[in-house]
């Protein structure tokens, strides 16, 4: 599986405790079972993300490739 890193933001960031982290994964819904094992706070909030999978949107089955960089955004509030 390619190694890939994931940055979190907002409430992600919060749950993860970590702007950041690599894994070995082989579509986004790997990586969300990857680095959410044993973190439910943090497994809630990738439930509800939108990803970004260099700079493009993305669905949970999207394949990823070595050195990829995926982006978790939680839903905004704001106006």
């Amino acid at each position: 599986m390619p190694e890939v890193t994931i940055r979190y933001f907002a409430a992600a960031r919060s749950a993860a405790g970590e702007s950041s982290a690599t894994a070995d994964a082989a579509s986004i819904r790997d990586l969300i079972g990857t680095v959410s094992t044993g973190r439910p706070e943090l497994a809630r909030v990738l439930g509800i993300c939108t990803f970004l999978l260099d700079g493009q949107r993305a669905d949970p089955g999207t394949p990823l490739h070595a050195g990829a960089q995926v982006d978790a955004l939680p839903p905004f509030a704001g106006g």
